[in-house]
């Protein structure tokens, strides 16, 4: 499988919500937010961090979806461009249950031995 066959196989593995993305991570993964309307600052995790925000995303949203515009892989590096979005199980800023929150991104990931082992999301939010 190919890097950019894998990038495909995790992102709709996020969207299946089955717990199968973790098994994408390698043990020591950094993944870096940078800036957004959602998280000011940005944000450093490592795998434990991710697990526990996909945990709490699966309580906040359901029906997530990532509609790739461009995927381009060049060795262990992958950059995806694309707009997610979720439909909202609780109010969120000025979006009530049951709407849909979306994000334009662009996500950087770096992989070895078939994991990620780096990845930085650049996260624009819609207004909310």
């Amino acid at each position: 499988m190919t890097n950019a066959e894998r990038t495909r196989a995790f992102l709709s593995s996020l969207e299946a919500r089955d717990g199968s993305a973790a098994s994408f991570y390698a043990e020591d993964v950094v993944q870096r937010e940078l800036p957004n309307l959602l998280v000011k600052t940005g944000a450093t995790r490592d795998r434990a961090a991710l697990l526990r925000g996909m945990e709490a995303g699966n309580k906040s949203t359901s029906n997530e979806r990532y509609e790739i515009a461009s995927l381009i892989a060049e060795g262990e590096h992958v950059a995806v461009e694309a707009v997610w979005s979720a439909t909202l199980n609780v109010p969120f800023g000025s979006l009530a249950a049951g709407q849909t929150m979306r994000a334009h991104l662009a996500m950087f990931l770096t992989w070895r031995d078939g994991k990620i082992v780096s990845q930085r999301n650049y996260d624009c939010f819609e207004p909310f």
